[in-house]
């Protein structure tokens, strides 16, 4: 099978422990690395969980973003149209079309 060469950057003191915890593995790094891209090939998903930590900053943050957006919401005149303007002017619509016909 021909093989490709795949540049990566990653930081260095991540790459200095990665490559110690490889050697403890009993592989190089590379080896690690293609073990990695095959399970991902094999399985067509990453092989753990990636999430967001639960960090209470994170839930503080949204409600406040949805707070905002209720407050602008709030503020905001209310809908162009009432929902009877809306159905006339369907209606009308519904109409034209018919008389089109």
């Amino acid at each position: 099978m021909a093989q490709t060469a795949m540049t990566v950057r990653i930081d260095s003191i991540q790459k200095a422990k990665f490559d110690q915890l490889c050697e403890q593995f009993g592989m190089s790094a590379n080896t690690a690395i293609n073990v990695f891209v095959r399970t991902v090939v094999r399985n067509r998903s990453i092989p753990f969980t990636i999430a967001a930590d639960n960090d209470e900053r994170i839930r503080e943050k949204a409600i406040e973003a949805f707070r905002d957006m209720r407050k602008e919401a709030m503020s905001s005149p209310g809908p162009e149209m009432d929902l009877e303007e809306i159905n006339a002017e369907i209606n009308a619509v519904r109409g034209a079309k018919r008389d089109k016909q």
